[in-house]
């Protein structure tokens, strides 16, 4: 191989020399001093020509022949690029153009990725996909083909986007949900979340209309705290409020603006008579009670009397 390219180099240097015989004697000096060399040569040769670049490389490297109109200009890689796969050998590697049809190839008869238009199969590339399976655009590939209820597919049993009206759930498509799970936005089965509480508090303390004096029974109060709110089709929170009835020792209210542990002002004279006067009003309605209830007791005993005697008489 390396002996061909080097002709093939001695012949373009002749047709160069041909096409040029009647330029100046120092043009003619210049491409006779063109000839292969191994000093000055650049990116991994090892061996070069100034008009056709690299004819061999490092060890290691590729070389490739790009095309620059009628020329072929070698250049040295660490890999070949798309379109092109690698071969090595004792003397050199090199860089081999894949099939059309493939855009990158592990060697000419095993494509990698396809070109537009054709879709890759067990190294091949197709125009149309074999039965049982079908073509995928995102994939440039030959896939197989999905459930019914299956809008797109990983595998033959295994879906990554269901059909409308179904509803994913570890790779399958669901009409309904099963149990513990109910469907989300994005057309998924998502696990269901019940409502969590925490533990009671204690009974706070016993109070009536938000006074804790100047009453016999009462109600305290005692809460808890939700820790998870369900989701929308998750056992709703139970109450986190209750009550119940208290008694408590009665005891007077202390008067606004009176500070624990100082004395009741003393009331003035006006109060004193006002309490005075009710006092005696008191005093009154008790007597008219007693004296009511007494003559209605003397009332009693003369018609007992009275009756009494009138039995008496009717006897003898």
């Amino acid at each position: 191989m390396q002996l061909q390219l080097i002709s093939i180099v001695l012949i373009l240097h002749c047709m160069e020399y041909t096409n040029c015989q009647h330029q100046d004697s120092k043009h003619r000096q210049h491409k006779q001093g063109s000839g292969v060399s191994s000093q000055g040569c650049q990116g991994g040769c090892q061996t070069c020509s100034v008009y056709n670049g690299c004819l061999t490389c490092k060890p290691k490297l590729f070389i490739h022949l790009e095309r620059d109109g009628m020329r072929q200009i070698g250049v040295c890689l660490a890999s070949c690029p798309n379109g092109f796969y690698g071969t090595r050998s004792p003397d050199r590697n090199d860089c081999i153009k894949c099939g059309s049809e493939c855009d990158s190839c592990f060697n000419r008869n095993f494509c990698l990725r396809c070109r537009v238009g054709s879709y890759l199969h067990k190294g091949k590339c197709m125009e149309s996909c074999p039965d049982g399976l079908m073509p995928s655009d995102t994939k440039k590939e030959c896939v197989p083909a999905c459930p019914a209820d299956c809008d797109s597919c990983q595998t033959s049993d295994t879906c990554t986007r269901c059909a409308p009206g179904h509803y994913l759930l570890h790779g399958q498509c669901h009409p309904v949900c099963p149990d513990e799970f109910e469907p989300s936005d994005l057309m998924e089965c998502i696990p269901t979340v019940h409502c969590e509480v925490g533990e009671w508090s204690e009974w706070g303390p016993c109070s009536r209309s938000g006074k804790t004096c100047g009453f016999k029974w009462g109600e305290e109060t005692r809460t808890r705290k939700v820790l998870q709110n369900p989701s929308p089709m998750g056992s709703p929170c139970p109450t986190t409020s209750d009550k119940r009835e208290c008694f408590v020792k009665r005891r007077r209210c202390k008067p606004k603006g009176q500070r624990r542990g100082e004395k009741k002002k003393p009331f003035n004279q006006q109060e004193k008579e006002n309490a005075e006067a009710r006092r005696g009003r008191k005093r009154e309605r008790e007597k008219e009670t007693i004296d009511r209830e007494a003559s209605e007791s003397r009332n009693n005993t003369e018609h007992r009397r009275r009756r009494d005697q009138s039995r008496d008489a009717g006897t003898v």
